[in-house]
């Protein structure tokens, strides 16, 4: 049976904003069963951006009920079922978070109708629900309101059943894949029973060896994909060599980034010695050339050395360079965004000083890529950044001083005010390496909304 669902809600972040509307439709994969739907009251204001998109009022769901009332409904309607919506993780992750704040662990498997959209019918330039039912001239009425779009998933996804089963005889991919031939130690009971949670997982061979140490926001959902099957070459030797899993749950995903990046150079594991740095793509790096001028590239963040800052694209990271590179007058040359064996093109026409091809002194250069290279480094010197914790009712600390990152902790969400002597006392030291100051530097750009205590 599959439960397909869709929500609404008050905003795009589960850790902070409610679920809104429900709607579910059971189907045994090519009618309908039973459908249920409900508003549901979020605890908090809807903003008129929100009402605006979904039609949803303050007044509408001012007499709902709370999902505290809707949790065991919810529950039963779906037990034993697995859980398809259109960009599945964000529906599931919203539930999921609605029903740890009342401490219980929700957990089914998972059916990503975007997905397996994408197997069954490459080549399109986007997969937006909206998109795929104009596609296959399946009606959406009641846009951006959740029983008009899970109606729209269901019949979505029984398209798909049926290409799946016109392209391989058989149906294949709207299954839950099975995980593939594992090492026989290996209890897959531990694999399926992991937290869907940020942290840090280990995976040791038969003689309690790490051989790979990662990180995740979801640490069910990557380990599984570790062992299910389409896997080739180094991968598939590692999965075949472990033979036990360990995890530590961090809450924060700053902290997992952090952990994995110590636990890495602590243990040295065989298959992390390719691993990228970290999860962004492209990282900006500096270097001195043979005649003595600060330069800065562009490059892939599997190369040996650590970025300054890492971004998700090379176009993010070349706009980086062009901003500092206009602030500071550099020259586009020494900042690896103009490849010539001449000058560079703003020297050509008399805005470079002429660092390119030796008219400017490395002495004069440098002193202005120098004021460039500072905004590399850390805002503050001294300070705690709080973030989620492990279960509802807690927060995390992680510490830096003196610009180099000290530690992580943990404390009661109802003891943050008192003092700063409390997140002090928390703290468990973790080693410091070079990388940690690009994790921190690109985890505070990307998350200004982080809550920040100076001390």
């Amino acid at each position: 049976m599959y439960a397909v669902i869709d929500i609404e809600t008050t905003g795009g972040s589960p850790e902070r904003e409610k679920i809104t509307e429900i709607a579910l439709y059971l189907t045994d994969g090519t009618q309908v069963v039973n459908e249920w739907s409900t508003l549901v009251n979020p605890e908090k204001r809807i903003s008129s951006r929100i009402t605006q998109l979904t039609g949803i009022t303050n007044e509408m769901v001012e007499g709902a009920p709370c999902f505290y009332e809707i949790a065991k409904e919810l529950i039963g309607l779906t037990d034993k079922a697995t859980f398809v919506a259109h960009n599945a993780w964000f529906d599931y992750n919203f539930i999921r978070s609605e029903f740890r704040q009342l401490g219980y662990t929700y957990k089914r498997d998972v059916l990503c109708t975007l997905q397996l959209s994408r197997k069954l019918i490459p080549g399109l330039c986007s997969y937006s629900l909206g998109n795929l039912c104009d596609e296959l001239g399946i009606p959406i009425r009641n846009r951006h309101r959740a029983a008009g779009d899970a109606l729209a998933t269901v019949l979505l996804f029984h398209h798909l059943r049926q290409l799946d089963y016109l392209q391989h005889g058989k149906v294949l991919l709207t299954k839950i894949p099975a995980l593939a031939k594992l090492h026989p130690d290996l209890d897959t009971e531990k694999i399926k029973s992991l937290p869907e949670d940020p942290g840090v997982y280990y995976f040791y061979d038969k003689t309690g060896t790490i051989i790979y140490i990662g990180k995740s926001k979801n640490l069910h959902q990557r380990v599984m994909t570790h062992f299910g099957n389409g896997h080739s070459g180094k991968a598939l030797r590692m999965r075949e060599q472990v033979a036990d899993i360990g995890f530590e749950l961090t809450g924060s995903e700053l902290i997992a980034l952090l952990l994995e990046s110590a636990e890495i150079k602590k243990h040295m594991p065989v298959y992390n010695r390719s691993q990228r740095r970290n999860s962004s793509g492209y990282g900006i790096f500096r270097y001195f050339d043979e005649h003595g001028y600060l330069r800065f590239s562009l490059g892939r963040n599997e190369q040996d050395d650590i970025p300054l800052l890492s971004f998700t694209s090379k176009d993010a990271a070349s706009g980086k360079l062009g901003a500092l590179l206009e602030k500071y007058h550099l020259c586009q040359k020494l900042c690896g965004l103009y490849d010539s064996n001449g000058p560079c093109f703003q020297h050509q026409i008399g805005i470079c000083s002429g660092a390119c091809v030796g008219k400017e002194t490395p002495t004069a250069y440098n002193l202005r890529a120098t004021k460039a290279l500072r905004e590399f480094e850390l805002d503050q010197e001294n300070f705690f950044i709080l973030d989620r914790g492990r279960e509802p009712g807690e927060l995390s600390v992680v510490k830096v001083e003196h610009g180099h990152l000290v530690g992580y902790g943990y404390i009661p969400e109802d003891e943050q005010g008192f003092g700063t002597d409390l997140l002090h006392d928390c703290i468990r030291p973790l080693p410091y390496n070079r990388e940690m100051r690009s994790i921190l530097k690109t985890w505070l750009r990307n998350n200004t909304r982080t809550k920040i205590i100076t001390f």
